[in-house]
């Protein structure tokens, strides 16, 4: 479908609910979790998980397992089993004969996360320029496009949920399901400063940008320059968040 009938059709649906093809909210909900997506256990992983990522659940906090069962319609077993995965994570910590007690992410981890990151967005860059599908091409165009719509609107939290699903096409298009993984849990370890990183049309349209010169590469063949512009990318968002010091939501505040 040519770009110019994708930017009529999201016109028409302007001020309406998301429908297919739309941007959908990605936040997790428990409840309405597909079941054969992720074993009871994973369902239960997954919501701590993300609890601990977005905040709700503070460092150093308790993570009791009967009051955490109580609120998911859960018994005791797959919660103990999940905060025992989130241990190998090192989100968690348990401590015998105490309980389990949130770790998180703190300010130190951001850093590293993001000098990480930096190298392997650079890899999957270089991969996805060698292995990319029409279709995913296609995908990332189309998503670049969206974004510059919806930056154009003003429409904060559809630009955060694009910015999302660029990085996802991008790991998709590297061809390895290994680096997929990692990319992708490092994605999600600091989705709190992600959200307040592009909550300014400033950033968020330097972002799209970046992205736009990171599809053109890889569309082009051009690994050493997608390698680059991706690694870029990373830098960019972290030098951001400090010269605004958007990390000090990870500051310890113990005393």
């Amino acid at each position: 479908m040519a770009l110019h009938m994708k930017a009529q059709m999201i016109r028409g649906t302007a001020g309406r609910g998301p429908q297919n093809g739309e941007v959908m909210n990605s936040e997790y909900d428990f409840n309405k979790e597909v079941s054969d997506k992720y074993s009871l256990r994973g369902r239960v992983f997954h919501k701590i998980r993300n609890d601990i990522l977005n905040g709700r659940y503070k460092e150093h906090e308790e993570l009791k397992e009967i009051r955490i069962g109580k609120e998911l319609g859960v018994s005791r077993t797959p919660v103990r089993e999940a905060l025992r995965q989130l241990e190998l994570e090192g989100l968690v910590q348990i401590i015998p004969n105490r309980g389990a007690f949130v770790t998180g992410i703190n300010e130190n981890d951001v850093r590293d996360i993001y000098a990480i990151r930096a190298l392997l967005e650079g890899l999957c860059a270089r991969w996805a320029t060698e292995r990319v599908t029409p279709e995913q091409l296609e995908s990332m165009e189309e998503n670049v496009y969206l974004a510059e719509f919806h930056a154009a609107k003003g429409h904060m939290e559809q630009i955060a949920e694009l910015d999302n699903q660029f990085h996802h096409i991008l790991y998709e298009a590297c061809g390895s399901k290994m680096l997929e993984h990692q990319l992708v849990d490092y994605h999600s370890y600091v989705m709190r400063i992600r959200k307040k990183t592009l909550s300014t049309i400033e950033r968020s349209t330097a972002s799209n940008k970046e992205h736009r010169a990171i599809m053109e590469a890889i569309r082009a063949g051009k690994a050493d320059l997608a390698e680059r512009l991706a690694s870029e990318h990373m830098k960019n968002a972290y030098e951001n968040m400090v010269k605004n010091r958007l990390y000090d939501i990870y500051k310890n505040t113990e005393g």
